[in-house]
């Protein structure tokens, strides 16, 4: 028997649950994918259909995500339930309510892992190693063997697991605290970088527009599947921050900053990268590697790039931490909702435990790169569109609208229904056809 859905727990306000989400939705998909795809793409070429996916996502996506966790007052076990119940179909709801969380735990296993490297470059920053040693080899060490990480590692489960402990409101003060001071530390960096000589010419490449590159339909689908993965619109954890919203809130509202922060979050980071890598006559499409060896390249050939480099890997390291925290709370409140007798905080130990052990075996980046291509290949999209049809077709026009304009300031009507049903849902449906046809990763 399932519990009812009744959650005590609440984000004391708005700021609160604006810093959960987008502690939530910064991650290396700002950090070093979102880069690393305006590199690849030719800057604005990207840039301009990136912020049109982000301003919809944002404003419909994850609206409609928050509204229908605050509504039901549940995460996915119980919202696709509930929403699926409404039209007789409960037994499919039932069903498809493991997709996204059981890709949400496939995404937290790889994900801690790379995580893991990040919090290996924050340490080796600290002792000086990684300064002073070609990091071409420092990386070779660490992404070709197995269990290279294993303290490490076993460190940042730690530190996850004390950020949640203390239930929502270790969650608001963890995201409170972290996520201002990751976005101060990059823009330290980016400050930094701008004084490189040639470093104008990074500048110059991100708003470069290729209006020839604006016809290419997979620069497109690159980024709405960036858009999609930046702003964790899955089905899962955006579902159970909303659970954890008061009515007083305005939805919409508190939703377009989240992904306008999100937004800020990534362009610093490319204002960061890019430059640097122009300065120093790098690539510009590299990767995790942009992090992991071109930064530490740039970082040894400047004035207190030891202090630089403790700066950046403890600013990804905060954003990699408050991703993990929503990813793991997502399925914590998902067993703790299900099976009502067990303790949250039993569980949230043999969730670290089991994201811990899996992860072991997944360090070499061979084996968590094709973790992650699985799970962000098929996993993700798949949720995406479950969540979309579910909210924007299952669930009752009426139900929906009254959780969304529940306090809004300016009320919404059928053109933002409409955005949602009949733009938002196809888009999600073809992208995640096309991610699947042509093995293109979130």
């Amino acid at each position: 028997m399932e519990k009812k859905m009744e959650n005590n727990s609440k984000f004391s306000n708005k700021w609160g649950f604006i810093m959960a989400c987008v502690g939530s939705a910064v991650g290396l998909a700002n950090v070093w994918a979102f880069p690393y795809k305006i590199g690849m793409n030719g800057g604005l070429s990207f840039l301009i259909p990136y912020l049109f996916f982000v301003f919809l996502f944002g404003r419909v996506g994850l609206s409609a995500e928050s509204a229908v966790g605050r509504r039901y007052k549940a995460g996915p076990m119980g919202v696709f339930r509930e929403v699926w119940k409404s039209r007789n179909k409960e037994g499919v709801g039932r069903v498809i309510r493991w997709i996204p969380l059981v890709g949400v735990v496939l995404l937290a296993i790889g994900y801690t892992v790379v995580i893991t490297y990040v919090l290996k470059a924050l340490l080796d920053s600290i002792t000086g190693s990684l300064l002073t040693q070609d990091p071409n080899v420092w990386f070779e060490s660490i992404s070709t063997n197995d269990f290279a990480l294993a303290k490490e590692h076993f460190l940042l489960v730690i530190i996850v697991f004390l950020t949640l402990a203390y239930g929502t409101k270790g969650i608001e003060k963890t995201n409170s605290f972290m996520m201002p001071l990751f976005f101060i530390l990059f823009i330290i960096l980016a400050v930094r970088i701008a004084f490189l000589n040639k470093a104008v010419e990074g500048y110059k490449f991100i708003f470069t527009l290729e209006p020839e590159k604006l016809l290419d339909i997979k620069l497109w689908i690159g980024a709405m599947g960036q858009a999609f993965f930046s702003l964790s619109i899955v089905s899962t954890v955006m579902v159970v921050y909303g659970s954890y919203l008061p009515d007083s809130e305005d939805i919409v509202h508190s939703s377009t900053i989240t992904s306008s922060l999100d937004t800020v979050a990534a362009m610093l980071s490319t204002f960061v990268m890019l430059p640097a890598t122009f300065a120093f006559g790098f690539s510009q499409s590299q990767g995790p590697k942009l992090i992991f060896v071109v930064l530490p390249k740039v970082l040894q050939e400047i004035a207190g790039g030891r202090i630089f480099a403790i700066i950046l890997y403890i600013a990804i390291v905060f954003a990699g931490v408050l991703s993990v925290q929503s990813m793991i709370e997502t399925v914590a409140e998902a067993i703790t909702s299900k099976f009502e007798n067990l303790k949250r905080i039993n569980v949230l130990l043999v969730l670290m435990i089991l994201v811990f052990v899996c992860g072991l075996f997944l360090h070499p980046i061979a084996k968590w790169g094709a973790w992650m291509n699985f799970v962000t290949i098929y996993i993700l999209p798949i949720s995406a569109i479950i969540g979309a049809i579910s909210w924007f077709w299952v669930m009752k026009k009426e139900d929906l609208m009254d959780e969304i304009n529940k306090s809004a300031k300016s009320k919404h009507g059928d053109g933002w229904y409409n955005l949602g049903r009949y733009l938002y849902v196809p888009l999600a449906v073809i992208l995640c056809i096309i991610a699947i046809r042509y093995q293109i990763s979130f």
